[in-house]
């Protein structure tokens, strides 16, 4: 019988890779440019840390995690969490009072596999920790969309404010108040969380539920005062980097410990799952879990979603192809043993080379460089090798010229690089 992957968890091949190097690239490129730093977080953590930032009732936490229940641990299903574990664990605003940190890599959820919706999936997660001031979130969410920007993917951003510790529990009071009184056309997810989540219900995708919300109360009408002023300058401080928004009042986040400042990222090109990154403030984490009452705000995007989104708004030609140097092609076997010592020297050098060990034809050899998209080809058969001179193909002109097999192969590698550099293709 043969062996599969496991449902919901994806292999990513060489011809797709590019596109995912392209986005990693470009949003280091990014993150770096506003003062991020990365850091790199286990893929196991404590089941507690989970429960006590997610939040206990929230689907995730219910759910969808995979955890070992007899050790304690899960495997990761956000990375904030995990962020704000090790800010606290090496005191890191002792070294820095504002920390401005990234990850990439992959997370894990038990949800039914959809395109774009993995069990195994990766994320890029920015966070700035330590600074309360609006213009800290704009600043964020304006990187997000220079990043959008950058990789020329068109997307609509989307704000809303979740309140404070002091707004939202006379909110959620009344929001119960509303769902009870319409608990009959709501789908039985949402008849539970009425009472032990109810801002979850605001959030629902399904038909009847969205029906019923429309006439929702809304928490934007009994903010604070602190609150309503901080969205208030958001929302000034994004007008002013020129950054496009609309008001989305129904808009949560599926996680307990956001507060105030929210977004998402959505695009209408993938179908049901319309947001490709999202985030929001979470100024009580920290203390929650242990650590110094300071602020935060952070955003997640996935990786898969960017790739699925570069190919339905782009197609495949926006993204470097794998490419070659040199492909060395030896033909016979005289020529063998000094090629391969040549190829050897010409990656010492920093050269990207390829060369055929199977002795094969000249013919089938120049297929394979133009598979590996070689810029050049150097043919070495026996009669090039009985007069010292190789053959140096141009794989784009189809142009050649001579190359001498004189000195050690170090020298040859050497000027071979000289000669590409000198005819940048």
């Amino acid at each position: 019988m043969k062996i599969q992957a496991i449902n919901g968890f994806k292999d990513i091949l060489p011809d797709g890779i590019g596109r995912w190097r392209h986005i990693e690239r470009k949003a280091r490129d990014i993150f770096e440019r506003f003062g991020m730093q990365e850091i790199r977080l286990p893929i196991l953590e404590k089941t507690e840390l989970f429960v006590r930032s997610i939040g206990e009732a929230t689907d995730v936490v219910e759910k969808e995690m995979y955890t070992f229940a007899d050790k304690g641990i899960t495997m990761r299903p956000e990375a904030t969490a995990s962020i704000m574990r090790a800010f606290i664990e090496h005191g890191l605003h002792v070294q820095e009072p504002v920390q401005r940190l990234y990850t990439i890599g992959p997370m894990f959820r038990h949800e039914r596999p959809q395109k774009g919706r993995l069990r195994q999936f990766h994320q890029l997660d920015a966070e700035i920790i330590g600074a309360v001031e609006p213009r800290i979130d704009a600043e964020l969410i304006a990187m997000g969309q220079m990043l959008l920007d950058e990789l020329g993917l068109s997307v609509s951003l989307e704000l809303n404010s979740l309140g404070c510790p002091i707004c939202r529990p006379p909110f959620k009071t009344r929001l119960i108040v509303f769902l009870e009184e319409q608990v009959d056309a709501l789908c039985e997810d949402c008849r539970r969380r009425t009472h032990t989540n109810p801002l979850r219900v605001l959030d629902c995708k399904k038909t009847a539920c969205r029906a019923v919300v429309q006439g929702a109360p809304s928490l934007l009408d009994v903010l604070c005062p602190d609150c309503d002023s901080h969205f208030a300058q958001v929302r000034a401080a994004l007008e002013e980097l020129r950054i496009p928004f609309a008001i989305n009042r129904f808009m949560v986040r599926g996680l307990d410990y956001y507060t105030r400042t929210t977004f998402e990222f959505l695009t209408t090109d993938l179908g049901a799952q319309a947001a490709v990154g999202a985030g929001g403030r979470y100024d009580g984490l920290i203390e929650q879990l242990g650590g110094p009452p300071l602020s935060g705000i952070g955003f997640a995007m996935g990786l898969e979603r960017l790739t699925l989104l570069l190919d339905r708004q782009q197609g495949s030609d926006t993204v470097p192809v794998r490419s070659m140097d040199v492909f060395v092609a030896p033909l016979g076997d005289d020529s063998l043993a000094p090629c391969s010592r040549l190829a050897h020297c010409l990656r010492s050098l920093g050269a990207k080379a390829a060369i055929e060990y199977g002795g094969r034809s000249l013919k089938a050899q120049l297929k394979q460089a133009n598979r590996v998209n070689a810029r050049f080809v150097l043919i070495v058969g026996e009669d090039e090798w009985t007069r010292g001179e190789a053959i140096l193909r141009n794989m784009q002109t189809q142009e050649q010229q001579p190359f001498a097999l004189t000195g050690s192969p170090e020298e040859q590698a050497q000027r071979l690089v000289d000669m590409l550099h000198g005819q940048a293709v």
